[in-house]
Order: C-alpha cells, then structure tokens, then sequence
C-alpha cells in the first residue's frame, strides 16, 4: 500500500510504501509522480540507499533535488511508513 506524504507546487506528488523488512534492511519505497501532457513523469527511489530504481521524464536536476528532500525527510517517511501513513485530523 502506498501513503500520500506531500504534493509539490509543479504538481508532483510524493507518496511512500509501508517498512519493508528485506535481507535484514527496514526498506520505504518512495514514489514521485507528476503530471505531463502524455501521462506522467515516474520515479522511484529506495531507502536507505537512495537507490533509484526506476526514473521515467524526471530531469537529473529533478533526480537531484529528489534526493535532497528525501535526506532530509528520511526519518520523518520511515515513522509514517511505520504507523501507516500520516495521520491528520
């Protein structure tokens, strides 16, 4: 399952799977997805690593500050991966 985390003022939306326990590794998926005029531009990144495992019209600048905002909101998508997303209201 995958939980909305925040939407960015272009329109991209971040979301984020549920820990995954993997080869001893407590892993979050992190999808980016935004808007173009043929579908969508997808990305795809893996934590802890910071692996990006699938990057579809995403520029490297984009890929670069990707990157940046997942180092510095890392801890905050793995303790919403952990209770299931954030909780508002």
């Amino acid at each position: 399952m995958l939980y909305p985390y925040m939407t960015l003022s272009d329109g991209t939306e971040i979301v984020h799977s549920q820990i995954i326990e993997q080869d001893g590794k407590k892993k979050v998926y992190i999808h980016f997805e935004r808007p173009n005029e043929g579908g969508f531009d997808e990305a795809r990144c893996e934590l802890p690593d910071y692996k990006w495992i699938s990057r579809d019209g995403f520029s490297d600048d984009d890929i670069s500050f990707f990157t940046k905002l997942l180092e510095s909101n890392a801890h905050l998508l793995y303790k919403y991966a952990s209770c299931g997303g954030i909780q508002i209201a």
